[in-house]
């Protein structure tokens, strides 16, 4: 399984994200590393289809539901809106969500 988690300098939310990311992995027993990715333009944003610091990838695919839907992308502090709040960073729900189901897939 492959995790990165994508960011830009000027947004401070990756830094909040990455502990809880890496304890959600260790309580679902997965034992691989947080790829740390910076983007550095906004034609790096474009070409990596970046939606905003922090976005997280799971085997190649956002962990947003709706990401891929989405075109705006650029160097941006990125908002998750989901059914229990908006904030900085993703729901544990969509996080953990994306985790089981790379499982899964993996298994097949």
């Amino acid at each position: 399984m492959k995790i990165e988690l994508l960011y830009f300098d000027g947004c401070p939310s990756h830094e909040a994200l990455l502990p809880t990311l890496r304890a959600l992995l260790a309580d679902e027993g997965i034992e691989t590393e947080v790829e740390l990715r910076r983007v550095e333009s906004v034609e790096a944003a474009e070409g990596e289809r970046f939606l905003g610091s922090p976005t997280v990838r799971v085997d190649g695919d956002d962990i947003d539901p709706d990401a891929s839907a989405r075109t705006d992308f650029g160097l941006k502090c990125r908002l998750y809106r989901s059914r229990e709040r908006t904030s900085g960073v993703p729901t544990e729900r969509w996080l953990l969500s994306a985790i089981r189901r790379a499982r899964i897939e993996s298994h097949r």
